[in-house]
């Protein structure tokens, strides 16, 4: 991007989400991009919040302005405006980004909500909103597909390569273990202390 995230509010019509069908959870995304409370950036083709439900100190989600379902509905046709995704999550990242924290930039192969929407979120997977094995294994495991990744197989084969619902069901419930050294816990309370052992 030519210049540099600032809080912004562009209308642009032609682009924006379809509205959510009134009351289904699941289309909670498309409410939330419109929140000013989560909002923080926006440009013509995309829309950056806050997560609401952070799974870390710093978890953000950037979603397109075109209503794009999900990960299936990706075709070549769309590479420029995925790069632009990435970008504009770099630029954010590289906004929060200090000593001992890194950012993980992607998308769930399964996601729970509707409309696409790309992952900036610090490893310190420090929140009380992450309270469960399946929240945790959906960043570390391979159900987390890094956005370069994405991009590239997109170019490749024209489409976003996921694990099958099988396989993602059996990452999401993989045994709790520190990304970073592999040791295994018991539950997430051993798990983030162990985290502080990192620092």
């Amino acid at each position: 991007m030519s210049k540099s995230l600032k809080r912004q509010s562009e209308d642009d019509a032609g682009n924006e989400a379809k509205k959510p069908v009134v009351g289904h959870w699941a289309n909670g995304l498309l409410t939330a991009m419109e929140d000013p409370n989560l909002r923080i950036f926006s440009d013509s083709k995309v829309v950056v919040i806050k997560d609401k439900y952070p799974k870390a100190k710093f978890h953000f989600l950037v979603l397109p302005k075109k209503s794009i379902p999900n990960l299936s509905s990706i075709t070549s046709k769309h590479i420029k405006l995925l790069q632009h995704i990435h970008d504009v999550g770099r630029e954010i990242a590289e906004r929060e980004e200090h000593k001992n924290i890194n950012f993980r930039m992607g998308y769930h192969a399964e996601p729970s909500m509707h409309h696409l929407h790309m992952h900036v979120i610090s490893d310190d997977f420090d929140s009380d909103s992450l309270k469960t094995k399946k929240h945790y294994n959906s960043f570390v495991t391979a159900h987390f597909i890094d956005s370069e990744k994405l991009i590239e197989s997109v170019k490749t084969v024209g489409k976003a390569v996921t694990p099958s619902r099988e396989e993602c069901q059996k990452l999401l419930k993989k045994p709790l273990a520190c990304f970073k050294c592999g040791e295994e816990m018991a539950n997430m309370p051993k798990l983030k202390k162990h985290f502080t052992t990192h620092i």
